[in-house]
C-alpha cells in the first residue's frame, strides 16, 4: 500500500483584504510522508511528483476567517458560528479530498479516530481542515469619479470534472460539466476595514473582527456568472491532427445527467440564461444541435425563435418555456453566432446578445449588501438579492466566453454605479481612464489564468478584453498560443490530467495496482516508439547532406542517392506518425479515457496490417488497459 503523506503550505503571498480578511495566494508546498518507506516504488515516485508538478502551476487561494468558496450573497445566507470547512461550497472545496482523513477524524469516524482511540466528535481539529480554492483572485483599490472603493474579481474552478481541455469534456452521470467556473465581480464602497482593500487592516481590527474606523457604512455589491461545458456526452479526440476527431453520444442518454446539473444551478443561482456561442456550421454545429435538443427535452412547452444577421439566416436563436409550471422551466436557452457576427474584428456586434439578454439581466438583479458594525460576526444586511445567472460556453468555454462575460461585467457594474449614484444616468466609468484600466486588466487576467488552468496557455483575444482593440501583436500572440496549446493538448496534458485525478481523488492508488506494477512505463511495441527517432535522423542527415561543403571534382550522383533514401525514409515515418497519431498521443495512464483505449487499439490492430513493418510488430500495446477505467468510478464516488 502507498504511504499517506501531508502536504503543507509553507510560503503564502498576501492578496488583499476581503472585508477585513485577509486572503493569501498558495505559492510553495512541502510533502510529509507519515513514515519512511521500506522499499522503493518507482509508481509512488511518480505519483509524488505529479502532484507536486500540479500544486507548482496551480492557482490556489485561502483564507483564515472567510469563505472564499462562497459568493457573498451564498454568505449572507450562512451561519457564521459553523467552522469554516463546513460552510464550505463543495464544489469548489478543492482540497476536500486530501483533507478527508481530517474530517473523519473530525467527524468521530474513520481510520484516524481509530489508531487514537478515539471516538465522537472533535472540534478541536476545525481550525485544521482548511478550504483551498483553486482559480483567480484580484483585490485592487482605486477611485472613480472621486469615489474610493476597492474593485474585486474571483473565479472559482469547480472540483469536479475537472481536467485539461481534450481529457475532459462534456457531463458527467452525476451531473458535473468540464471547466465549470463561477466568476463573482465585487463593488465595495467605504472599505474601512483597510486602505482599499490593501494588505494592512484598520485599526483595531484583525482578520475581520468589529472594532474598525468609524466613517460612511460600508455597501458591497456583487455580480456572479458562471460558463460551464456543454452538458450531454461529448469528447474530441486527439490524434494529433490539428483539429481533433468530434465524437457525441446520443442526447436522450445524458438527459438524467443534465437534470441532475442543470437542478443544482437552479437552486444555486435561480434563473439560468443558456448563453451557447459555438458555430452554427462545420462540426461545431453538432454540438450546437445536441445542446438545443437537450433544453427542448428538459423545457415542459418550449418556444422557438430565430433573428436573421447580416451574414446568416440565424444569429440568435432563443428557446424559452411558455409556462413556468415546471422546475426546468426557468431555462432560457440563447445562441449567438460570435463567430459569423464578429468576423472582421467588429466585436462591436457581440452587443446584440446583450441587447437581447437585457430583459432577464434587469430582471436578475445582483447582490447588494450593508455592513452591520454592531453584528460581531461582520454579517451583510441584505438588500439585494441576485436571482438568476447567465451560463455561457463555447467549445472550449474559454476565448469566446471572456469575451463575452467581459460584456456582461461591463454593462452590469454601470449599472450598480448608477444605482449608487456614483454616476449619472448615462454616464459610463469608461469615461475613468483609470478605472477601465483596471476593469480591463483583471478581466484579461482572469481569462488567462481560467485558460492556462484548462489548455496549458493564456487565453485568446485578450488584447481587445485589455485595449478595447485587436493589434497586431495580440493577433501573433494568439498565434503562438494556438501553437503552444496544440503541443500541450497533444503531448503534455496526459501528466497534467493525471495530476488532477491524484490531487482530486478520482484515481486511488491505494485501491489499485501498485508495489512493482510499473504502471507509467511505455509499452508500447519498441519499433512503434522507435519511429519518431528515425524522423528526427532523417531530418539530421539531410541537413548534414545540404550544409557539408563538397570538393569541386566530386561525384554527384552518391549524394543524391544518399538524399533520396533519407527523404523517403522521412516521408514514410512522417506519414506513419500523423496517419497513426493516437500512439503518440500522451493519454493520461491512470484514468485513460474509454474512448482513447478503444482507438488506441483499433489503431494498434491497423499498424499490425501495415505493409511495411507489421509483422514485426508483435508486442502488445502499451497498458492503458480498461481495467483502469474501473479505478476512475470508484474514485468519484468516494469524493461526493
Amino acid at each position: 500500500m502507498p504511504d499517506k503523506y501531508i502536504i503543507v503550505i509553507t510560503k503564502a503571498q498576501p492578496m488583499g483584504r476581503l472585508k477585513g480578511h485577509m486572503v493569501y495566494k498558495v505559492i510553495a508546498t512541502e510533502f510529509l510522508s507519515l513514515r519512511e518507506r521500506p522499499l522503493h516504488d518507482p509508481d509512488e515516485d511518480t505519483y509524488i511528483n505529479l502532484l507536486k508538478a500540479l500544486l507548482k502551476s496551480a492557482p490556489m487561494y485561502f483564507s483564515y476567517s472567510i469563505d472564499i468558496t462562497n459568493s457573498f450573497q451564498r454568505q449572507a445566507q450562512s451561519d457564521p458560528s459553523v467552522p469554516l470547512w463546513k460552510r464550505a461550497d463543495d464544489r469548489f472545496f478543492w482540497n476536500r479530498f486530501i483533507q478527508s482523513d481530517l474530517i473523519d477524524f473530525r467527524t468521530g469516524g474513520g481510520s484516524i479516530s481509530s489508531f487514537r482511540h478515539q471516538t465522537g466528535q472533535q472540534p478541536g481539529v476545525d481550525p485544521f481542515i482548511l478550504p483551498v480554492a483553486f482559480g483567480m483572485m484580484r483585490i485592487t483599490g482605486t477611485w472613480i469619479n472621486s469615489v474610493p472603493l476597492t474593485f474585486v474579481l474571483i473565479t472559482r474552478r469547480s472540483r469536479h470534472r475537472a481536467g485539461t481541455r481534450y481529457f475532459s469534456r462534456g457531463i458527467d452521470d452525476q451531473g458535473h460539466v468540464s471547466n465549470f467556473n463561477e466568476t463573482e465581480q465585487i463593488v465595495i464602497l467605504n472599505d474601512n476595514y483597510g486602505p482599499l482593500g490593501g494588505l494592512e487592516g484598520g485599526g483595531g481590527m484583525q482578520n475581520g473582527k468589529v472594532g474598525g474606523n468609524d466613517g460612511p457604512e460600508m455597501q458591497l455589491l456583487s455580480y456572479v456568472q458562471t460558463r460551464g461545458s456543454v452538458p450531454v456526452y461529448w469528447a474530441e479526440v486527439n490524434t494529433l491532427h490539428y483539429v481533433p476527431d468530434l465524437q457525441i453520444r446520443t442526447v436522450e442518454g445524458a438527459v438524467d445527467a443534465a437534470r441532475k446539473h442543470f437542478g443544482e444551478q437552479i437552486r444555486i443561482y435561480g434563473d439560468n440564461y443558456l448563453v451557447n456561442l459555438v458555430n452554427q456550421k462545420g462540426r461545431e454545429k453538432r454540438v450546437k444541435e445536441a445542446y438545443e435538443q437537450m433544453v427542448r427535452f428538459l423545457v415542459s412547452s418550449p418556444s422557438e425563435s430565430s433573428e436573421a444577421g447580416q451574414m446568416t439566416d440565424e444569429t440568435i436563436h432563443v428557446v424559452e418555456p411558455k409556462t413556468s409550471n415546471h422546475e426546468f422551466d426557468r431555462l432560457h436557452y440563447v445562441y449567438f453566432d460570435f463567430h459569423n457576427e464578429t468576423k472582421g474584428l467588429k466585436w462591436h456586434r457581440a452587443l446584440k446578445l446583450l441587447d437581447r439578454l437585457q430583459e432577464g439581466l434587469v430582471k436578475g438583479q445582483y447582490f447588494r449588501g450593508l455592513d452591520m458594525p454592531a453584528d460581531a460576526h461582520g454579517r451583510l444586511e441584505v438588500r439585494n438579492q441576485q436571482t438568476a445567472v447567465v451560463r455561457t460556453n463555447c467549445m472550449d468555454c474559454l476565448d469566446r466566453t471572456n469575451v463575452v462575460q467581459t460584456l456582461l461585467a461591463r454593462w452590469t457594474l454601470n449599472r450598480q454605479l448608477v444605482d449608487l449614484g456614483v454616476l449619472k444616468s448615462g454616464e459610463s466609468f469608461e469615461d475613468d481612464a483609470t478605472f477601465n484600466d483596471i476593469f480591463r486588466n483583471k478581466w484579461a487576467d482572469n481569462a488567462d489564468v481560467v485558460s492556462k488552468s484548462y489548455s496549458g496557455t493564456g487565453a485568446l483575444k485578450t488584447d481587445y478584453t485589455r485595449t478595447g482593440k485587436r493589434t497586431r501583436a495580440g493577433m501573433a500572440q494568439d498565434l503562438n498560443n494556438s501553437v503552444t496549446r496544440y503541443v500541450c493538448n497533444n503531448f503534455a496534458d496526459g501528466p497534467r490530467q493525471d495530476g488532477f485525478d491524484l490531487f482530486l481523488g478520482a484515481y486511488l492508488p491505494s485501491s489499485s495496482n501498485s508495489g512493482g506494477s510499473l504502471l507509467f512505463v511505455d509499452s508500447r511495441p519498441a519499433l512503434v516508439q522507435s519511429i519518431p527517432y528515425f524522423l528526427v535522423t532523417s531530418l539530421l542527415m539531410l541537413g548534414i547532406a545540404i550544409l557539408t561543403p563538397r570538393l569541386p571534382n566530386s561525384t554527384i550522383w552518391p549524394l543524391r542517392i544518399f538524399v533520396i533514401l533519407w527523404v523517403m525514409i522521412g516521408s514514410w515515418c512522417f506519414h506513419f506518425i500523423y496517419t497513426n497519431g493516437m500512439l503518440y498521443v500522451n493519454w493520461p495512464k491512470l484514468n485513460t479515457p474509454r474512448w482513447a483505449t478503444e482507438g488506441f487499439q483499433q489503431t494498434m490492430g491497423n499498424v499490425r496490417k501495415d505493409k511495411v513493418i507489421g509483422a514485426f510488430v508483435t508486442r502488445p500495446e502499451r497498458g492503458a488497459s480498461n481495467a483502469r477505467l474501473s479505478h476512475a468510478e470508484e474514485g468519484k464516488k468516494r469524493i461526493q
